[in-house]
């Protein structure tokens, strides 16, 4: 497992070439400490953990690891699933003028069509995930003021993981002084 600043796993989970409404989402509160924790899992690309914190409003720094290689079937029961969580999506800015105008155009299209028939709210997170070229999207855990019991399963099942990006995530707020306040 190589622990790394966590946009970098954000751009590996943006640049993997899989199905991109297969990943799944669980975050909440760090069991200790201060941050956040946000595991990402996918069948085919697996299981990534980030642990962050807001320096102020303009900076989050974090860092994060893949801590499996695929989601297997004692790491599936520990992420949502589409009918008991609400949704998430990592998208990318377009390149360029020419392709916001595609999009913009693919978006109002989507729109009006869901306007004109009956849809439900699945299928048009789904539908607009896709036209905005969505790498990653789908169901996702997350608890405000707390932490999801889910999130706790993942932190047991990578205990070893759990313990190394805690301590370079303590690293960081240590580095950055911020936790003078919270002592």
């Amino acid at each position: 497992m190589r622990v790394r600043e966590w946009q970098d796993i954000l751009d590996d989970v943006t640049e993997g070439r899989v199905d991109p409404d297969g990943w799944r989402a669980v975050a909440g509160d760090r069991q200790r400490g201060l941050g956040e924790d946000l595991c990402l899992g996918h069948p085919a690309r697996g299981l990534f953990h980030l642990k962050t914190y807001s320096k102020n409003p303009y900076d989050v720094k974090g860092v994060g690891a893949r801590v499996a290689r695929k989601v297997d079937d004692g790491i599936d029961p520990l992420l949502p699933d589409r009918e008991s969580a609400g949704r998430f999506a990592v998208n990318r800015p377009p390149e360029d003028e020419d392709e916001a105008k595609s999009m913009a155009t693919r978006l109002e299209e989507t729109l009006r069509v869901h306007g004109e028939v009956p849809t439900t709210g699945e299928d048009l997170f789904t539908d607009v995930m896709e036209a905005l070229d969505s790498p990653a999207f789908g169901p996702m855990e997350y608890e405000f003021a707390d932490r999801p019991d889910r999130l706790d399963g993942l932190a047991d099942e990578f205990e070893a993981a759990e313990e190394l990006l805690n301590a370079e995530l303590d690293d960081l707020v240590e580095d950055d002084g911020v936790d003078r306040g919270f002592q």
